[in-house]
């Protein structure tokens, strides 16, 4: 992802973003969530000094995969504590939690380019080592002190892995989130030599991206609440044709832009509901759901990058990567009509009637 200026995703974060959550998450089951998150931004910023500190790529590389287990192990706890709001807003409160990542590309990616340049890849290092600092100051002021979880177990949490309606519901966060970001990491030769735009103007590009990503966060959350299947449906739909028109428009700026900033909010408008249903089929054991459901959305982003790596070397050239998304994203749709041909959704106990329609499929999320 090297191409679209995000560095989140090198191979040792990728790793360590993928293994982290359900791993960490299992380590510290038994922790009080404001601790674990406390603990989690202390090994990050702790990864990134280290980072700071060394010459040595084998160090640095370790570090970074220690900064990844790390925000894999926030996100993942961060997760559940953003449940507490209830089934009701759940996935509201999801997509403002998941919104940060979309404010981190608003505001990250010019004030991070700004700080490369004027003190070099250490000076970025430690200014995201003292970040972690400040917010983890900030968490333990704000996050309401929850006692030790004794009576968590491992074996509950395994046992949810069993529900088929949890696997369903985890495919269509990689597939079209992977989908998006399979386009989205080489935006960058694509906006400069299919597309025309000069170099200096590219960031700007992305800052829409982050903008539709922000946007689509907080409304597929909003929406999520109350028609959870429908609204990852749209979303699918609506991000396969802004990837499939992505490849005859891309010679032609304005539609260009336009079609990234939508592609933000489409694929970004998935996570907050996907990982609200995760939670709610796991019921009393939701750890690891929340976990994988944060892995998921980095497995889809790592395969996505990959094979759209390889499009762009191929013969399809600077479309290849919105192809592949294209794709990646319609294949989602088979995930989601499973789901809804079994109502996962329902909240009804057996002996009352099936819903019938996705208004009372929905009521109950």
């Amino acid at each position: 992802m090297a191409a679209s200026g995000l560095t989140s995703a090198t191979p040792p974060f990728a790793i360590g973003m993928i293994v982290g959550p359900p791993v960490m998450g299992l380590a510290t089951l038994r922790l009080p969530r404001r601790f674990t998150l406390v603990l989690a931004l202390a090994v990050f910023a702790a990864g990134h000094v280290i980072a700071a500190l060394s010459s040595s790529f084998t160090v640095v590389f370790a570090a970074r995969v220690l900064s990844a287990l790390a925000t894999g192990t926030f996100w993942a706890v961060a997760s559940i504590v953003a449940t507490a709001a209830g089934p009701a807003a759940r996935s509201r409160a999801l997509g403002i939690m998941i919104s940060g990542s979309a404010l981190a590309t608003v505001i990250g990616v010019p004030v991070g380019t700004w700080a490369g340049q004027a003190v070099g890849w250490r000076g970025t290092f430690w200014a995201l080592a003292a970040l972690a600092a400040v917010v983890s100051l900030l968490i333990s002021w704000f996050v309401p002190a929850d006692t030790t979880r004794a009576t968590a177990s491992v074996r509950s949490e395994f046992a949810t892995l069993r529900q088929g309606r949890l696997w369903l519901s985890m495919s269509p966060t990689a597939l079209i989130t992977g989908g998006a970001m399979a386009a989205f990491s080489y935006i960058t030769p694509l906006l400069t030599e299919r597309t025309g735009i000069s170099a200096g103007w590219v960031s700007l590009v992305l800052i829409g991206y982050g903008l539709g990503a922000l946007t689509g966060t907080n409304l597929g959350g909003r929406l999520g609440d109350r028609k959870p299947l429908a609204t990852v449906t749209g979303a699918a739909i609506g991000a396969a044709l802004i990837l499939l028109l992505l490849i005859p428009l891309s010679a032609h700026a304005v539609p260009t832009i336009v079609l990234v900033v939508l592609l933000g909010m489409a694929g970004m408008a998935v996570p907050p509901v996907v990982t609200s249903l995760a939670v709610r089929f796991a019921g009393d054991a939701p750890t690891l759901a929340a976990a994988l459901a944060v892995s998921s959305f980095n497995v889809g982003i790592a395969l996505g990058t990959w094979i759209a790596g390889s499009a762009l070397e191929s013969s399809l050239g600077l479309t290849g990567p919105a192809l592949v998304g294209t794709v990646m994203v319609t294949l989602a749709l088979a995930p989601l009509a499973a789901l809804g041909a079994i109502r996962a959704t329902r909240t009804t106990a057996p002996h009352q009637p099936a819903p019938t329609s996705e208004a009372d499929i929905a009521s109950g999320v």
